[in-house]
């Protein structure tokens, strides 16, 4: 027999064979996601080219545009530009209550700005703005600088921010001599290192901190507004956004971040206001109060939603205009003091157009966006004509700015058009050709309009003059039409897919899948060569089920609704299961409590599911809020806020009890009983915490040094875990009963990660734990109904099927249960911070990942073993070790290949809908969050094999 013949017989089973198979496995996932990830995720294409105010002589606007001193591509409308940024900024936060169904607590906080929209003349206006998705701070002030759609890719420089490079607002204004000034988030000096006059950055990333970075803009914003050394002031607050990650929208923090915003803002307007009479510093300054994002209702954002993606921008000139410009699409309501307010629509795509045009400097090279007619009509500047009486007429307001309007967007126009030739000559794909066809052909049409009444200079100014607005309109909307559709074919067909690496990307996933099928099927030959069964062979029907659910799992990621549904879809599906072992219980009258006692467990979960369990429940836990409901019970009631502070004390203490029952009655090597230890007094300091954390004591300062108990249970768990992994190589091999050995082995590992996961869940985990035992524990009493109703007539593969397929889809609602979904705003980013206060990229990124996989991925799989001790104690207890260690490594195995099927599917899904409008708000994050969940489930089942195989 060859070496390769006595690898593939005597070996299989062992520990050097189960590593060597997973690992070769981890690494296939590795090479298919890095392949496909990099033809799928590219970044477009960015240019090395800038804008000079020269590049305006080889547009076709030129002749109507004065390039002389003080001039370039357009007149400055305003000198200066004061720019508010409040990060996370919701538009209910600005807008007044009544432009909603219902009012919420939140709303009618910044009273400033409907004071100021609502006056009489008032040069103030609040827009909607719109942000693209994914609405992550990094990717939102790239849009919001460089005017073009950042791609998804970019996301994961969110918390590590690198220079902007391709041209951008900043770039600009710096290079036609404004001055610009930053304070606060130092992800701006990140972003753009060296073009401030002058900077105050603060850091961004402590989100329990809600009062520094805004303490420090304000500090340095009010005295900055009385300095003559700027053109362009930039102030970036994040109280909001962090009160939003900790507290959530409907808390008191925010109200209070809200209400302390709204007292700047008046500070600020006035001292504008008081600045602004002829020849004073502020006499044409721009204020711009803007969010760069919103959030959902938990104070997340990142994705496509509309309360991720709806902002607002305030806007407010020191200088009035003096009549409408008939472009105003906005509409209008009553406040609640009765007063007029009215809102506009702004996308953000526009924002690095229209400030450009305002402040006279060249727009950004790869800006694709337009120059918002209201906003651009808050310049002065746009408004003054030399004179109004040409000839023999004489030129009303409202043509001098529509023309002036059409003037500047020829060259917004242009310098769009240019940059989509240039793109598409420099780009691997680019844009088709039917597409630059269709957009060269609205460009020429809108040219042809505008100059066809301009063949000459002294024609020019005749039609200048005697131009109704009727025609200068019609002209605006030539003008928008072909700007609309370039932005339109942006966002369908920014980024280049490189089909060829992603079809070798997903051949490396089908290769893995194979060898999950072959691995499996071998090991069943060899176990049915070894004798381990008796009679023949079939398929058994919950084997057939098994494959069906999972295959319906996957097919559902085909869908956009049934991504969004993903966590009802696992429930549900585990609920069939669940009737089905319901059935042959039923059938072998036996284990009927068990089957029922899970139904129920479902259904408790499926509610869990819908509630949608939020970063609120790590303090006010919403699944007691519920239960108040429930129970009839006041929940601002004191006896209810003592049973909501109590209840998870409670459930920890029967996790206690659980956990030392379970190793009372068998033998212990003293490593094994001296990590059950230790997690049953990290459950002690766990509750401890909770309690400091409460309000059932008022001690003063205690609350900070409670701080140091998250940190103390984070070093438990790590001794554990290297302990554990010590003990390995010092393993007893005398032990009475092997099988004892693998369990306590098995439950000391779950111990040792349990006490960690649970406090970065809060005080939910506690909870979740004991779900996740029931589970575990039901599955495992249930497995094997149907085989001793055929008589023990079914192999291997038929026998774990149906438990595997639970334990992942009881994986996937625990995941759904807790509070998260595959978007980036389901990531629970405070849970980063529990037990710190400064920022870490290594320890935030390994602490934020336990919590989001902890009890969905980790967990599961270290509690695979407990499947196959229990079936092997009960019915292979005379059979070898060695046939116990092939049976885990099927059930490895299938575990793996249920997320290796529904990645793959999900890859077949982003590839298919690469160019739907949702794919970088829905199908790319379900994608990332997909593939980073298989990685570890492939390190996870290599570092278990590790530990339990011999």
């Amino acid at each position: 027999m060859d070496l390769f013949e006595q690898w593939r017989s005597e070996n299989w089973g062992g520990r050097k064979w189960a590593v060597s198979i997973f690992l070769l496995i981890l690494l296939l996932h590795c090479v298919a996601i890095l392949l496909f990830t990099s033809g799928f995720l590219l970044t477009r294409t960015e240019l090395s080219q800038f804008s000079q105010c020269s590049d305006v002589f080889e547009s076709p606007c030129f002749d109507r545009n004065e390039i002389g001193l003080g001039k370039c591509w357009t007149k400055p409308a305003v000198d200066r530009v004061v720019i508010i940024v409040l990060d996370a900024l919701r538009f209910d936060f600005v807008a007044p209550s009544t432009f909603f169904e219902e009012k919420k607590p939140w709303m009618d906080k910044l009273q400033v700005l409907h004071n100021l929209t609502s006056q009489s003349g008032s040069s103030a206006k609040i827009f909607k703005a719109i942000a693209d998705p994914p609405t992550t701070s990094l990717q939102r002030m790239k849009g919001l600088t460089t005017g073009g759609l950042p791609t998804f890719i970019d996301v994961g420089n969110s918390f590590g921010a690198p220079a902007i490079v391709e041209d951008n607002l900043i770039h600009q204004l710096v290079q036609n001599g404004k001055r610009v000034v930053m304070m606060g988030d130092d992800t701006w000096l990140q972003c753009f290192p060296h073009h401030f006059n002058k900077s105050y950055p603060f850091p961004s990333f402590n989100v329990k901190d809600l009062d520094t970075v805004d303490n420090g803009c304000t500090d340095h914003l009010f005295p900055t507004l009385y300095e003559k050394e700027w053109e362009v002031l930039i102030a970036h607050y994040l109280g909001v956004d962090h009160a939003g990650h900790i507290f959530g929208v409907d808390s008191t923090p925010m109200i209070e971040k809200l209400e302390q915003y709204n007292n700047i803002l008046e500070k600020v307007v006035d001292v504008l206001v008081s600045q602004s009479g002829p020849g004073d510093l502020h006499e044409n300054t721009l204020l711009l109060v803007m969010g760069d994002h919103g959030q959902t209702l938990n104070g997340d954002h990142g994705g496509g939603s509309p309360e991720e993606v709806e902002t607002s921008i305030f806007a407010m000139s020191m200088q009035p205009p003096p009549v409408s410009t008939e472009l105003d699409t906005s509409y209008c309501k009553l406040d609640t003091a009765g007063r007029k307010v009215c809102v506009d629509f702004i996308e953000q795509l526009d924002f690095a157009a229209t400030l450009s045009a305002l402040l006279g400097v060249p727009f950004p090279y790869g800006s694709i966006g337009r120059i918002n007619p209201v906003l651009y009509a808050l310049g002065p500047g746009t408004w003054n004509r030399e004179c109004h009486n040409e000839g023999n007429c004489q030129q009303t307001d409202k043509e001098a700015w529509l023309r002036n309007y059409v003037d500047a967007l020829c060259i917004n126009s242009w310098q769009v058009k240019k940059y989509i030739d240039v793109y598409s000559a420099s780009s691997v794909i680019g844009f088709s050709k039917e597409d630059l066809l269709q957009v060269a052909e609205m460009y020429n049409q809108a040219e042809k309009s505008n100059f066809d009444k301009l063949n000459d200079s002294v024609q020019y100014e005749v039609e200048s003059c005697h131009s109704s607005v009727t025609d200068l309109k019609r002209q605006i909307d030539l003008y928008d039409k072909f700007l609309a559709t370039v932005a339109e074919l942006a966002r369908t067909k920014w980024t280049e897919f490189n089909l060829e690496i992603m079809a070798i990307g997903f051949g490396f996933m089908l290769t893995s899948i194979v060898i999950h099928f072959l691995v499996i099927k071998r090991l069943e030959n060899l176990q049915q060569a070894s004798h381990v069964f008796e009679g023949g062979y079939k398929m058994s029907s919950n084997a057939i089920f098994a494959s069906l659910f999972v295959a319906i799992r996957a097919c559902s990621v085909l869908s956009n609704s049934y991504i969004l549904e993903e966590g009802k879809v696992a429930a549900f599906l585990l609920a069939t299961t669940a009737i089905l072992c319901l059935r042959y219980s039923i059938l072998n009258k036996e284990k009927l409590t068990e089957a029922i006692s899970f139904i129920m467990l479902i259904c408790i979960l499926r509610f869990t599911i819908e509630l949608g369990l939020s970063k609120q429940a790590t303090n006010s836990t919403l699944l007691t809020v519920h239960l108040s409901r429930i129970l009839h019970i006041d929940k601002d009631s004191s006896v209810w806020k003592y049973i909501a502070e109590i209840m998870p004390t409670l459930a920890l203490t029967i996790l206690t009890y659980l956990l030392h029952k379970s190793t009372a009655h068998r033998y212990c090597q003293s490593i094994t009983k001296y990590v059950v230890k230790g997690t049953i007094f990290s459950y002690m300091l766990i509750g401890v915490h909770w309690i400091l954390k409460s309000d059932l004591i008022n001690v003063s300062d205690i609350s900070i040094k409670a701080d140091i108990i998250p940190r103390m249970i984070y070093a438990i768990g790590f001794v554990q875990l290297v302990s554990l992994a010590l003990g390995q190589l010092i393993r007893e091999e005398n032990l009475s009963d092997w099988k004892d050995g693998i369990v306590l082995d098995t439950v000391a590992m779950l111990s040792a990660w349990s006490s960690t996961v649970i406090i970065l869940s809060g005080k939910q985990g506690a909870f979740v734990a004991l779900a996740s035992i029931a589970g575990g524990w039901l599955i495992v009493r249930l497995q094997g109904l149907e085989q001793k109703a055929n008589n023990g007539k079914s192999g291997i593969i038929s026998l774990y099927s149906s438990p595997v397929t639970q334990w992942s889809l009881l994986a996937a609602c625990l995941f759904f249960g807790t509070g998260h979904w595959c978007a980036f705003d389901g990531l629970r980013y405070a849970a980063a911070f529990i037990g710190f206060d400064e920022f870490n990229l290594i320890r935030q990124a390994i602490l934020l990942t336990i919590e989001t996989f902890g009890f969905s991925l980790i967990l599961p799989i270290f509690g695979l073993p407990l499947l196959v001790t229990y079936s092997y104690h009960c019915t292979r207890s005379k059979q070898p070790k060695r046939l116990f260690f092939m049976q885990l490594s099927q059930v490895f195995l299938m575990y793996g290949l249920v997320t290796s099927i529904t990645v793959t599917f999900t890859i077949i899904c982003v590839t298919i809908q690469r160019r739907h409008l949702m794919v970088w708000g829905l199908f790319a994050p379900k994608f990332v969050f997909d593939v980073v969940g298989l990685i570890l489930t492939d390190f996870f089942i290599c570092v278990a094999s590790l530990y339990i195989f011999e």
